[in-house]
């Protein structure tokens, strides 16, 4: 069975489907969990509402903490990463991971900036070494066949790849980065636009958005399974 890491962002506590002014990135990865749970209702899913709930931002404190061999630490360091350990150990945990972020100011929610920080940590999801020859960096979440999905939303339009304001989309790519640099490279993203305009476009374009959250839960949740039986495969022969 797999695990999903359901994860919202949004500072807005409902759905745009439930409530007046609602999160359209809490709509759709509500409804992709939903969608997958009706094609693996067996597998497990953990949630976490960094939106309502944030994670406490990196402080010199942590800093040194982390940057602190485990076996050199004081006491009162472990207490510092523990919230940190317990993102990681989630994160880690899991095979999919869900995260519905809006876009604020072109960028992702100060919350799920403080996630990001808390997770990309040395030594837990990410090597390093001075004396290591080439690049001294190194991601420790590769080869886990860890799949990352992004559920977004935005006020204008056009920032696709390739489209008119691609430029000042500094929430997919940013996340990609982010998740890539620690070995989490198999990404799709989906994103609802025309937010701030209200109108027929904003209603089209939620629809078009849910048909491509169905899609690709449907998808990801068949591969999933597909390499289930693979792997089961294997174990018999």
């Amino acid at each position: 069975m797999a695990t999903i890491l359901h994860i919202d962002a949004s500072a807005r506590p409902a759905g745009s489907d439930l409530a007046t002014f609602g999160s359209h990135s809490r709509r759709l990865s509500k409804r992709f969990v939903a969608r997958w749970r009706n094609q693996r209702p067996k597998d497990t899913v953990l949630y976490r509402d960094v939106g309502l709930t944030p994670p406490a931002p990196v402080s010199a404190a942590w800093i040194h903490a982390a940057f602190t061999p485990k076996e050199r630490r004081a006491p009162w360091m472990d207490g510092v990463l523990r919230e940190s350990d317990m993102l990681i150990d989630e994160l880690i945990g899991a095979d999919v991971i869900v995260a519905g972020v809006p876009m604020y100011n072109f960028g992702v929610p100060a919350p799920f900036k403080a996630y990001i920080d808390n997770i990309v940590r040395v030594g837990r999801t990410f090597g390093f070494d001075r004396a290591r020859p080439g690049e001294p960096y190194w991601p420790l979440l590769a080869g886990m066949g860890k799949r990352l999905v992004i559920l977004s939303s935005r006020g204008d339009f056009g920032y696709g790849e390739g489209e008119r304001i691609a430029h000042m989309n500094h929430v997919e790519p940013s996340i990609r980065t982010a998740f890539g640099y620690i070995g989490i490279t198999d990404v799709a993203s989906v994103a609802v636009e025309y937010d701030e305009f209200a109108d027929e476009r904003l209603a089209a374009s939620i629809a078009a958005a849910e048909r491509a959250v169905d899609e690709l839960a449907e998808r990801l949740a068949a591969a999933v399974g597909e390499e289930e039986r693979e792997a089961a495969s294997e174990a018999a022969a």
